[in-house]
């Protein structure tokens, strides 16, 4: 290793609104577009071993500029380069200093007539995108399950490579396990693969690195389709089946509304419950929390959202994550359409209504910086742009544009959309600039409905905005504010005709100040503690460390213990800490639990209850 003269003056750098301030690379000088990566895993040492081969095109302005690659705290053995029809030789390279949040820049000497890199490398132990569970955090008990987590600048620290959504690639991989373990990715997957120790992948359309995905465990494939179908580890997957069995039926009618599916199949991999989120939008296998297995299928607008993202973040991607609310905003639109053209729009009004609820809760916490869809996220890490904000207001600006311009205009406007452009990383400059020339100037009588600057730029929602409502939920809000106030006998509620979302409806709409007593009156009612809905069981445990109603504290720890989804512990944790006694269980739990959640989940939770060290 050497020091490697740098003094490239690329001209996006005076283009703020193309510049990804999360990542070090320079893909307006040298771009990768294939990798092909060679993975091997040791579940003792928490370690994968790797060898990544960039395939490259540079840009001839630059003909001696070297390669800027992210790296997120990756042990770099050797570099090679070699040319189109040469043999790799090693090269020089540096890697700089760390960044608590961007890591650090992997920087290699490139001759001229370079166009393939080699990295063989290793991950640390303690790798933000990847988690090793030994085989009793897995739901069989014999076997033990890696999974990764890319989103949003996790990459680099499985993968060297350009770690920003404003570059797309294809890659190949070939992924060695111990026998009898199945590995899958975000590509092609074979359901029927040998369990012999040696797996092929292949991704064969352009994606943002952060769409790269890996599992290894022991997992089972029930079809649900012709174009579906569901993995998850053996003791789950007849109950996965049966929860996912619309999967089908969802991606029909998403190309009904928005065009071709590009992606070949539509598969889903249920993960154990350390699954940080969610779900994960990676294109052909998403990843999903087993939390969203009830039993009833009420929590399958996950599943719709997911697949949303194939045309909005997959297919047509955020080019850099201030501009996250392309990706999400446009996808829990479409979720809200899937929604209601196979379930009605009674469902799909319930599920905008609790959106907004959910927005309207958060926005009274944000700062008014975080308020607005093109956040600034200058030297903050991109998941403080994770909230309802990207999600919710941008869903309800496109819903504004819906109800201005009619539903069959601005449906033939996103189809064009995500045509023009399709397998490209768009800024949300570029995306204003799109609406104003294809929608807003071809119509300027109502144009002036849609304050779209407004809409972007400033905190909160503006005046205009639709607010979704549902005469069945106002009911619901009716009967829970007479029963609070005495007037209705629990007896008396419709509960007969409640789904999860109605349940869900009516606990939100209950005061804090409820009580022990009244707490207690619904419980032995309606045994909301035993709920194996995770969602409506979350709320309820909101609710019991609110009132400190003590019976429930035993399930909120196993919940606590068993449960890694973010948005699910992140809220419980943060009531908690808000009374001593409170503080002390959390602590307690915590200190137990802490290493049994994903990398992305402790960072959250340590900010809360204090990492082991700080709190030591």
């Amino acid at each position: 290793m050497s020091n490697i003269q740098h003094d490239v003056r690329t001209a996006y750098r005076a283009d703020v609104s193309k510049r990804d301030l999360h990542s070090y690379s320079e893909p307006e000088v040298i771009r990768v577009q294939h990798l092909d990566l060679e993975l091997r895993p040791l579940f003792e040492e928490r370690i994968l071993e790797g060898t990544a081969t960039l395939q490259l095109v540079r840009n001839p302005e630059y003909p001696t500029a070297p390669l800027i690659l992210d790296t997120g705290d990756l042990d770099i053995r050797r570099v090679e380069t070699a040319s189109r029809e040469g043999s790799h030789k090693r090269t020089e390279y540096e890697i700089g200093p760390s960044d608590a949040i961007l890591g650090a820049p992997l920087t290699i000497d490139l001759p001229r007539d370079v166009s393939h890199v080699r990295i063989t490398y290793s991950t640390a132990p303690n790798a933000s995108a990847l988690q090793w569970l030994d085989p009793v955090q897995t739901a069989g008990k014999k076997y033990p399950f890696l999974f990764t987590q890319s989103q949003a600048i996790h990459a680099r620290s499985w993968i060297p490579l350009q770690d920003t959504p404003s570059v797309r690639l294809t890659y190949s991989a070939h992924v060695q396990t111990p026998a009898g373990l199945l590995a899958v990715m975000s590509a092609e997957n074979n359901p029927n693969a040998a369990r012999d120790g040696s797996h092929s992948f292949r991704m064969s359309r352009p994606i943002p690195p952060y769409l790269i995905a890996l599992a290894i465990g022991d997992l089972e494939f029930a079809p649900t389709g012709p174009r579906t179908g569901v993995f998850s580890e053996r003791p789950l997957i007849s109950s996965a089946a049966y929860e996912f069995a619309d999967a089908e039926k969802m991606l029909e009618a998403a190309e009904q509304l928005y065009g071709p599916y590009l992606w070949d199949r539509f598969d889903i991999l249920v993960l154990p419950p350390s699954f940080p989120y969610g779900g994960m939008e990676n294109p052909g296998l998403i990843f999903v929390t087993p939390t969203l297995i009830a039993g009833d299928r009420s929590l399958v607008s996950l599943i719709a959202h997911e697949l949303s993202h194939a045309w909005s973040g997959n297919l047509v991607t955020n080019a850099t994550w201030r501009d996250f609310w392309l990706n999400e905003g446009f996808t829990t639109y479409i979720e809200h359409r899937i929604q209601e053209h196979l379930y009605g729009k009674r469902r799909a009004e319930i599920e905008e209504v609790l959106a907004l609820q959910r927005l309207d809760e958060e926005m009274e916490r944000l700062d008014p910086r975080d308020q607005v869809l093109h956040i600034n996220l200058d030297g903050r890490d991109p998941e403080c742009g994770v909230t309802q904000v990207p999600y919710v207001k941008g869903a309800l600006f496109l819903k504004s544009l819906e109800k201005a311009f009619g539903r069959e205009r601005f449906d033939s406007y996103l189809r064009k959309y995500f045509e023009h452009f399709a397998f490209q990383s768009v800024t949300t400059g570029e995306a204003i600039q799109y609406l104003k020339e294809n929608l807003l100037s071809k119509h300027p009588d109502l144009t002036a409905r849609i304050p779209v600057e407004e809409w972007v730029s400033a905190p909160g929602l503006p005046a205009s905005a639709p607010r979704p409502v549902s005469p069945w939920l106002d009911k619901i809000k009716k009967e829970a504010q007479d029963w609070q106030q005495h007037k209705l006998a629990l007896d008396e509620l419709n509960t007969d005709q409640w789904g999860a979302q109605e349940w869900l409806y009516f606990l939100r709409s209950l005061s804090a100040e409820l009580g022990f007593a009244r707490m207690t009156e619904l419980d032995e009612t309606f045994h909301l503690t035993q709920s194996r809905n995770a969602e409506l069981l979350q709320q309820w445990l909101l609710m019991a460390v609110r009132c400190q109603y003590t019976p429930a504290y035993p399930r909120l720890e196993d919940f606590l213990s068993s449960v890694g989804r973010r948005i699910f512990i992140k809220p419980l944790y943060e009531e908690l800490l808000k009374t001593e006694n409170g503080k002390k269980l959390a602590e307690a739990i915590y200190s137990r639990v802490r290493s049994q959640y994903h990398p992305i989940s402790q960072t959250a939770i340590d900010k809360i209850v204090g990492s082991p060290k700080a709190s030591s």
